[in-house]
């Protein structure tokens, strides 16, 4: 068995404006980094209407498609640009979820990662945000239930900004554990530990700025290890922001890329136990190209042992 690494190179052609945080360069740099490992590479699909809208409705994916404009940019809020290759970049970006799903689930891969762009987990369910258009990591845990009839699904995100979106999009989904760290208080302004969801089925880690790996791996030991392992999930959904690293300049905790390798073990650890080892990890944050592509790829490295 393997690791499927999934991309496309649709997701070069969503063009934010010059100087923007979330550019074509995070891609390059992370894909570089990952170029000398041992992966199944596959191109991702692009996800139709009635795939996005397990998560979004209809009328906001339309919504969506109508502000892409035939040249330059629009911007959608202060901090989320659409150009004229957004929409299809999303599409490959949701597909990829979808496509990493199934071949985690048919056995063509242990374990994927999808490298793709933009990301998703600021989404919410009627309101694109944060660099976000599509809620990619909730899509993909919601089409494992529904479409491969899994009971129970865990999502983890330790991108440095709460997942709004996907709490948003799972807050009364009661067969989907969604767990996230984040620096709190920070944009956009929620995760609050006394957010737990419709069904106790949301977990908040609010880590104080200045904080680092140490910080991070208490936590994880005292609040989500424990919440994963009661909920015994059948597939483990990772939203891989890596915008927690010391260099990072849109935030303030000091992780380091060990840290977030051993955080990447952990989880595994867990899948192993109760997920027949099926992880599927789609990027999200990490805005420093250096420590995106060393994180990144001590994330990947991680999921490949993982998956011998």
């Amino acid at each position: 068995m393997t690791t499927a690494l999934i991309t496309h190179a649709d997701c070069h052609d969503h063009i934010t404006p010059d100087g923007h945080p979330e550019r074509v360069a995070r891609l390059d740099h992370l894909l570089h980094a990952l170029a000398p490992l041992d992966l199944l590479r596959l191109a991702a699909p692009a996800a139709g209407d009635a795939d996005i809208a397990r998560v979004h409705p209809q009328r906001y994916i339309d919504r969506v498609k109508r502000a892409a404009p035939e040249r330059g940019q629009v911007a959608l809020d202060s901090d989320t640009w659409v150009s004229p290759g957004s929409m299809q970049a999303a599409r490959r970006a949701a597909g990829a979820a979808i496509r990493a799903v199934d071949a985690v689930m048919s056995r063509e891969a242990t374990n994927a990662f999808c490298a793709t762009r933009p990301p998703g987990h600021h989404a919410e369910r009627e309101t694109p945000m944060g660099f976000c258009l599509f809620g990619n990591a909730a899509l993909a845990a919601k089409y494992a239930l529904d479409h491969h009839g899994l009971d129970r699904v865990a999502v983890v995100d330790f991108d440095v900004h709460h997942g709004n979106g996907t709490q948003d999009l799972l807050w009364d989904e009661e067969r989907i554990l969604f767990v996230s760290s984040q620096q709190f208080p920070l944009w956009p302004g929620t995760g609050a530990a006394t957010e737990t969801g419709a069904h106790d089925n949301v977990v908040n880690l609010p880590l104080r700025p200045g904080s680092g790996g140490s910080e991070m791996r208490d936590a994880y030991r005292g609040g989500a290890f424990p919440r994963l392992e009661a909920f015994e999930p059948q597939m483990m959904i990772i939203s891989a922001g890596f915008d927690a690293h010391y260099d990072d300049p849109l935030a303030q905790l000091t992780w380091q890329a060990e840290d977030f390798r051993w955080l990447t073990h952990e989880l595994c650890r867990i899948a192993a136990t109760h997920c027949r080892r099926r992880v599927v990890s789609v990027l999200e944050g990490g805005y420093d190209l250096a420590a995106l592509a060393a994180s990144g790829r001590a994330h990947v490295e991680e999921l490949i042992e993982a998956g011998k």
